[in-house]
């Protein structure tokens, strides 16, 4: 599929989907399902993405390798559980090195999500790099992927192809974007991701915030919650809408 015919298709809220066929995918995804909570059926070796997703991974891995990249899959499906895992390890990392419990929350917020509210746990979101690169130590920096960077020449085929297969940026670098910064090796499978957005949106994220057991909840005010929806959650690629 061309770039523009698929844009013109994600413009009309379709993807290749009737109006009918696309409200009954929305309504497929339960509440566990959109927070991490559920257990569902996931393809994949070394990554885990939902079966549409995975199939088209593959052609984009396929096609990739014609150019000499060789995809690797950092991260893909995570459930709520290890989610968790990752806040509790930052949240007790910054605020052991001084921070106050809000500002650990704001630190760990430039990059990571509050559990429930990841797209790595819906299985069609993947953290990428070029696996015939060198191999930085840390693999997902914004300078590995510009300039000089190893993965730089594997940025430029993904923002010329990705798109033609359903996978697109999610944190873009639009300079008036807010909310996660900019990760260039951060894709999503459209045309299961927008639908499952869009139920997501149907859920109080306030709600499940408010009464959530984590380290550092009760730090979550309803002024902050308002704001991480807005803008962590919601000002994203505007093709994932």
């Amino acid at each position: 599929m061309l770039r523009k015919d698929f844009i013109k298709i994600n413009s009309l809220g379709l993807i290749g989907l009737s109006l009918l066929s696309f409200s009954a995918l929305q309504s497929e995804f339960s509440k566990d399902d959109l927070m991490g909570k559920s257990d569902p059926i996931l393809f994949g070796e070394g990554y885990k993405l939902r079966k549409e997703a995975h199939e088209a991974f593959l052609k984009m891995k396929t096609e990739a390798l014609k150019s000499g990249f060789k995809i690797k899959v950092v991260s893909s499906y995570r459930n709520y559980a290890h989610q968790n895992r990752i806040w509790e390890r930052k949240y007790k990392k910054f605020t052991s090195e001084g921070l106050s419990p809000t500002q650990a929350i704001q630190k760990i917020i430039e990059y990571s999500t509050i559990p429930g509210t990841s797209r790595h746990h819906w299985g069609t979101d993947i953290d990428i790099v070029d696996g015939n690169a060198p191999q930085p130590k840390g693999l997902l920096l914004e300078e590995n992927f510009e300039g000089d960077g190893p993965f730089c020449r594997f940025k430029e085929w993904l923002d010329l192809h990705a798109n033609s297969f359903g996978f697109y940026l999610v944190y873009t670098d639009d300079k008036d974007r807010k909310g996660f910064k900019y990760e260039p090796w951060h894709y999503s499978y459209a045309p299961l991701s927008i639908p499952m957005l869009r139920a997501y949106r149907k859920i109080s994220i306030k709600a499940e915030l408010q009464n959530v057991e984590l380290l550092g909840a009760e730090f979550f005010s309803e002024k902050f919650i308002k704001k991480y929806v807005s803008q962590n959650i919601l000002d994203i690629n505007r093709y994932l809408f």
